[in-house]
């Protein structure tokens, strides 16, 4: 595929990170929400949606971090 250079892979690596930190920062939210309040949770689906969208997050920071190695 076609690469970015100079300036616009600056631009585009910036922006990947600051995406990727703002998942990442989502993501612990979940986490925390699930470690404080999963043990109320009675019949567990409240648990297991926040958990399958924790795993979601996290593969979604991966995935920009991966893009923000290939705009280099």
């Amino acid at each position: 595929g076609r690469g970015v250079s100079g300036m616009n892979a600056e631009v585009v690596r910036a922006e990947l990170a600051a995406a990727g930190e703002g998942v990442e920062r989502y993501r612990a939210r979940i986490a925390d929400l699930v470690e404080q309040f999963g043990r109320a949770d009675d019949d567990g689906e409240l648990v297991s949606a926040m958990w399958e969208a924790e795993r979601g997050l996290r593969t979604a920071q991966r995935l920009l971090a991966r893009a923000e190695k290939l705009a280099r």
